[in-house]
């Protein structure tokens, strides 16, 4: 595989987890507004589930060589990062 296309690769990938981790912080937003509290058993499994998803997606692009495994966990701390300060936010309504 060229640099290039190598390059195109990984920036795709990266690209595509950083569009699951936004669709994420919506789903969570989305919840939390219509649907059910922070303190909800619904939210923290949703929020639990959708994030080990979002781990597991990256570990794999992370092993295939997609994406640098600090790129990746850097994704995974500023998404709960965003998700915390919408808790706390909620929590102060």
């Amino acid at each position: 595989m060229s640099t290039g296309m190598a390059t195109g690769h990984r920036e795709k990938a990266y690209e595509l987890l950083k569009a699951d981790a936004h669709k994420i912080l919506k789903l969570i937003e989305v919840q939390m507004e219509n649907l059910t509290m922070p303190q909800c058993p619904l939210y923290e499994e949703v929020l639990d589930t959708q994030m080990f998803g979002l781990s597991r997606e990256i570990d794999f692009a992370v092993r295939l060589g997609l994406v640098n495994e600090e790129d990746g966990k850097e994704l995974l701390e500023s998404l709960e990062r965003q998700l915390s300060a919408l808790h706390e936010a909620s929590i102060e309504k």
